[in-house]
C-alpha cells in the first residue's frame, strides 16, 4: 500500500502539472460573475457575447458553481459581453479584444441587486420543481408540501427514481445502496439514518445523480443524492424557525402507548464582510403506531411446524442534533471553513406478539397435533448512536481561475443498543438479552485540483484517503430458569473488528464545444479490508483479508438539438462496499422467530450503469425520459435458512448477478396559472440469477440456485392548486408495485397525502396542515406484506400495518429570505453502520 500511495501522489502531481501548463489552441474569453456587497460567485448567470461592430450574437453560456464562464473558438475581433441574473441589474463590458490563440480574461463582473425586480419576483415569480442538467436531476424541496416539518426522507420520496416502502427502506431504481452528499461533500452514510436526521425545512434542493462522474467516490451502486441546504443571508442575518405537532392518532392499533409526534428546528446564517457563521439545531419525535400479522412454517423430516402470529409492531424515534460552521474568506483567492456536528439518535422497535405454535405430521395430517402451544413474545430492539464530527476545508483560487482545495474530516461514533426477547406462557420460560457497543473511528482526507478553462475544457484531478476502524463487542445472555442466573451464550457472543483503508486518484475532463457538452473521467482505487473475529468461547481470533486495485471510469455527453430539446448519455462504474453489520457471522436475535447474521466472506458489489435520456422544455412545461441498464456482480441480498423448528435465520449473502433494465419519466405541467402538475414514473425489469449456500443446522450444506424476474413500477406525483396568492392546496401520491426478491415477493405499497398551506406577513409566516397516509378504511394505505419461501423447506409471510390518517400542523417563520448556502457537515462513517 505504501508503494501504491507514492504512485497515486505522483500521478496526482503529474495531472496537476499537465493541467497548469496546457496551451490554448484558439482565441477565448473568460471571467467570473460576482454578487455585489460581498463578492460571492453568482452561479447560473447568463452571459452573452456579441460582435462589437454590428451587435450580432455569437454565443451564450451560463456561469458554473464558482461563477466562472468561458467562451472558446472565437474568431479574432472585438466583442462585448452582456451578463444577466434574475433580480440583478445587467452588466455590459465593451471592447473585448480577441486575437488568434489569445486568452482574454475580463476579470470580475459584479452584478448589483435590482430591488424593483426582486419585489416583482416576490409577487409573481414561480420556481420550477425540476431542473434537468447533463449529469443530474435537481428538485426544489419546498415544492413538496407534504414534506414540511418532516425530514429529508419526506422530500426525496417524491423523486421519480426514489421510493420508500412500508418498512421505511429507501431505494433508488430498486436499490437501497446509494450515497448521501451534503452540499457536494462526499460521505459514507446510511440513507435511512442521515435522511431521517436532516430537517426538510433546512433543504433548498435535492440533486439525484444516477451515473456520477469519476471525481465522485464510486460508492453506491444506485448513485448519489446530493442535498443542498437552505440559503441564508446575502449580507446580514438569515433566521428561520420551524415547529410541528401531531394530532392524536385516529387509529391506535390497540397499542398501549399513544404515538407522539412533535419537533422543531432552526437555521441561522450570519454573513458580514469576511466572516460567515452558520448554526442549526433540530429535535424530532416521530413515533409510529402499528401492528404485524404473520404466518410461518418449517418442514423438518415428516413434521410441519407452524407458528402464526399477531400483535403490536410500533416505533419510538427521537433525533436531535446541533450543527455549526464557521467560514473565513480573507480575500477573493482564499477561503477556510470549520465544521462541527454532534447529536444523538435512537429508534426503539417494540414487537409484542402472540404466537400459536403447533406441529403436525405431514404423512398423517388428520392425526392430532404432535404439540400445540400459545405464548406471548415481548421483543424490544433499541438502536442508539451518539456521534461527534469535525471538518476543516480550505480552497485557493488562482488568478487564472484554477482552484486547489483540500478537506479533512474526523468522526467518532458510538453505536449499539440492546435487544430484549422474552417468551411467556404461564410463566417466563425464555428470557434473552443481547447488547453491543461499537465505537467507530473514521477519517477522510481529500486533495483536489481544478484547472483554469482550457481549449479542451476543464481538467480536474485529485487524491482521496479514507480509513475506517470499527470495533464491536457483542454479548448475548439467557436466563437460567433453574438457577435464576443469567448465563453467557457463547454461540451468539463475539468480538468483531473491521479495518478498511482506501487510496484513490482521479482525473476528469469536462467541457463544451458548440452544442455538445461532455465529460470523461477515470478513478483508480486501492482498498485493503481486514476483518478480525473472535467468539467468547476462548477460540483464537480469525483474520480475513480482502483487497483490490480497480479502475472506475465514467463518461457523459449531451447534445442540444435546440434551446428546448436535449439528448444525453452516460456511463459509470460503481462499487457497493460491505458493512460490519452484514459481515458479522455471529447471529443476533432479531425477534422470537428470527435470527439475523452476516457473511464473513461477503464481497463488495461491482456495478456498471448505462443511461440514455432526452429532455424537452415547452413554455412552462417540461418532460424528461431516461432509459437505463444496471448490471450488479456479487449481488448482496438477504436470504432465509432454517435455524430450528421455530426459528428462521436471515443471512446476508452474495447471491449472483442482478440486472435492471428500466425507463424513468418525469414531467412538470402548468395547464393554467393556478394549477400545476408534477409526476414521475419509474418502470424496470429486475432479474436475479446465481446461487447461494443453504446450510441449515439439521443437515449439510447445499448450493441453491436463484433465478427470479419481475417488472416493478413506482409512481410519485402531486398536483398543486394556488387558491390565492397566500393559500395553496396540494395532493400527492407515492406508489410502489409488488416485486420479486431472491426468495419471495414484496407486495405493493401506497401513501397518498393532502396538504394545505396558508402564508401571512409577506410569506414570512406560514402554516401547513397535513393529512398524511390518507386511508379512511378504503385503501390499505401504509402497509406492506413481505413473503419468502423455499419449496418443501419453509414459508413465511408478514403483513406490516402502520399508522394511517395522520394529521400534522407545521408552523414556519423566516427573518430575511435572501439566500446563501449553509454548509453543514454530515456523518462520513458511523451512520452507515447505524
Amino acid at each position: 500500500m505504501q508503494i501504491f500511495f507514492i504512485k497515486t501522489v505522483v500521478i496526482s502531481t503529474v495531472f496537476i502539472f499537465i493541467s497548469q501548463f496546457s496551451l490554448a489552441q484558439s482565441g477565448s474569453v473568460e471571467g467570473i460573475v460576482l454578487e455585489s456587497g460581498k463578492s460571492s460567485p453568482l452561479e447560473y448567470s447568463t452571459i452573452s457575447i456579441y460582435t462589437q461592430k454590428d451587435s450580432v450574437l455569437v454565443n451564450g453560456t451560463i456561469s458554473d458553481l464558482n461563477g466562472v464562464f468561458l467562451f472558446e473558438n472565437l474568431k479574432a475581433g472585438t466583442y462585448y459581453l452582456k451578463t444577466h441574473f434574475i433580480g440583478h441589474l445587467p452588466s455590459i463590458i465593451s471592447n473585448v479584444l480577441v486575437d488568434k490563440g489569445s486568452k482574454t480574461n475580463v476579470g470580475s463582473i459584479v452584478l448589483s441587486f435590482n430591488q424593483k425586480v426582486l419585489d416583482e419576483i416576490e409577487i409573481t415569480g414561480e420556481k420550477v420543481t425540476t431542473i434537468n442538467k447533463i449529469d443530474r436531476q435537481v428538485y426544489q424541496a419546498d415544492k413538496f408540501e407534504a414534506a414540511k416539518g418532516g425530514t429529508a426522507t419526506d422530500v426525496i420520496k417524491n423523486m421519480p427514481s426514489v421510493n420508500v416502502n412500508g418498512l421505511g427502506e429507501i431505494t433508488i431504481r430498486g436499490s437501497s445502496s446509494f450515497v448521501v452528499l451534503i452540499n457536494g461533500k462526499p460521505i459514507q452514510a446510511s440513507p435511512q439514518t442521515i435522511l431521517n436526521q436532516l430537517p426538510a425545512n433546512a433543504i433548498e434542493n435535492i440533486e439525484v445523480i444516477t451515473a456520477p462522474s469519476a471525481k465522485y467516490d464510486p460508492e453506491g451502486k444506485a448513485g448519489i443524492i446530493n442535498i443542498i441546504t437552505r440559503h441564508g443571508a446575502t449580507d446580514g442575518l438569515f433566521l428561520q424557525f420551524n415547529t410541528k405537532i401531531g394530532l392524536p392518532s385516529i387509529e391506535d392499533y390497540d397499542n398501549p402507548e399513544n404515538a407522539q409526534r412533535y419537533g422543531g428546528d432552526f437555521t441561522l446564517n450570519y454573513h458580514k464582510d469576511k466572516w460567515d457563521v452558520s448554526a442549526g439545531a433540530s429535535y424530532i419525535r416521530n413515533d409510529i403506531a402499528g401492528r404485524r400479522e404473520g404466518d410461518v412454517y418449517t418442514i423438518l423430516g415428516d413434521t410441519k411446524h407452524q407458528f402464526p402470529s399477531d400483535g403490536e409492531r410500533s416505533f419510538d424515534e427521537i433525533n436531535y442534533s446541533g450543527r455549526f460552521t464557521l467560514g473565513y474568506t480573507p480575500n477573493k483567492n482564499n477561503s477556510l471553513n470549520f465544521g462541527f456536528f454532534a447529536g444523538k439518535r435512537s429508534k426503539d422497535r417494540l414487537a409484542d406478539i402472540v404466537y400459536d405454535n403447533k406441529a403436525t405430521s405431514i404423512s398423517n395430517p388428520t392425526n392430532p397435533p404432535i404439540y400445540q402451544i400459545q405464548y406471548y413474545n415481548h421483543n424490544l430492539r433499541i438502536r442508539r448512536s451518539d456521534f461527534i464530527l469535525g471538518s476543516v476545508d480550505y480552497k485557493h483560487t488562482y488568478e487564472s481561475k484554477a482552484e486547489l482545495s483540500t478537506s479533512l474530516l474526523y468522526e467518532y461514533t458510538l453505536l449499539g443498543g440492546p435487544t430484549v426477547n422474552q417468551n411467556v406462557s404461564s410463566t417466563v420460560y425464555q428470557d434473552e438479552f443481547n447488547t453491543n457497543d461499537n465505537p467507530l473511528y473514521g477519517i477522510r482526507f481529500v486533495l483536489d485540483y481544478k484547472s483554469k478553462p482550457l481549449p479542451i475544457g476543464i481538467i480536474e484531478t485529485g487524491y482521496q484517503f479514507r480509513n475506517l476502524d470499527h470495533t464491536g463487542d457483542f454479548v448475548y445472555d439467557r436466563l437460567n430458569n433453574e438457577t435464576g442466573n443469567r448465563e453467557l451464550v457463547t454461540d451468539f457472543s463475539s468480538s468483531v473488528n473491521l479495518k478498511r483503508s482506501i487510496h484513490s486518484v482521479y482525473g476528469q475532463l469536462s467541457g463544451k464545444k458548440d452544442k455538445v457538452s461532455y465529460g470523461l473521467g477515470l478513478r483508480i482505487e486501492a482498498m485493503d479490508r481486514a476483518l478480525e473475529l473472535q467468539d467468547k468461547a476462548g477460540s483464537p481470533p480469525e483474520i480475513l483479508n480482502y483487497n483490490f486495485v480497480k479502475p472506475f471510469p465514467s463518461a457523459n455527453i449531451q447534445y442540444e438539438m435546440n434551446d428546448e430539446f436535449r439528448i444525453k448519455a452516460a456511463y459509470s462504474k460503481r462499487v457497493q462496499r460491505t458493512t460490519t453489520f452484514k459481515m458479522n457471522p455471529f447471529p443476533e436475535r432479531e425477534h422470537s422467530e428470527t435470527l439475523e447474521q452476516g457473511d464473513k466472506n461477503l464481497l463488495p458489489e461491482f456495478v456498471d450503469v448505462v443511461e440514455l435520456g432526452i429532455v424537452k422544455d415547452f413554455g412552462k412545461n417540461s418532460i424528461f425520459a431516461t432509459a437505463y441498464f444496471r448490471n450488479s456482480k456479487n449481488l448482496i441480498d438477504r436470504v432465509n435458512t432454517i435455524y430450528n423448528d421455530s426459528i428462521l435465520n436471515r443471512i446476508y449473502s452474495n447471491v449472483g448477478t442482478g440486472k435492471s433494465l428500466g425507463l424513468e419519466v418525469g414531467t412538470e405541467l402548468q395547464p393554467i396559472d393556478w394549477w400545476k402538475i408534477y409526476a414521475g414514473l419509474n418502470i424496470y425489469n429486475y432479474d436475479v440469477e446465481g446461487q447461494f449456500v443453504f446450510d441449515p443446522v439439521f443437515g449439510g450444506g447445499e448450493v441453491i440456485p436463484v433465478n427470479t424476474s419481475s417488472t416493478v413500477y413506482t409512481i410519485n406525483a402531486n398536483t398543486t392548486f394556488d387558491l390565492s396568492s397566500t393559500l395553496t392546496l396540494q395532493w400527492s401520491i407515492n406508489y410502489l408495485s409488488s416485486r420479486n426478491t431472491a426468495q419471495g415477493k414484496d407486495s405493493r405499497y401506497l401513501s397518498p397525502n393532502l396538504s394545505i398551506k396558508k402564508s401571512w406577513l409577506d410569506t414570512r409566516l406560514s402554516a401547513t396542515l397535513q393529512w398524511l397516509n390518507m386511508d379512511m378504511g378504503l385503501m390499505d394505505t401504509n402497509e406492506q406484506r413481505i413473503t419468502t419461501w423455499r419449496e418443501n423447506q419453509f414459508f413465511t409471510t408478514t403483513n406490516y400495518v402502520y399508522e394511517v390518517d395522520v394529521i400534522m400542523l407545521n408552523l414556519s417563520y423566516t427573518i430575511n429570505r435572501a439566500g446563501k448556502k449553509a454548509n453543514f457537515i454530515k456523518s462520513e462513517f458511523g451512520a452507515q453502520e447505524f
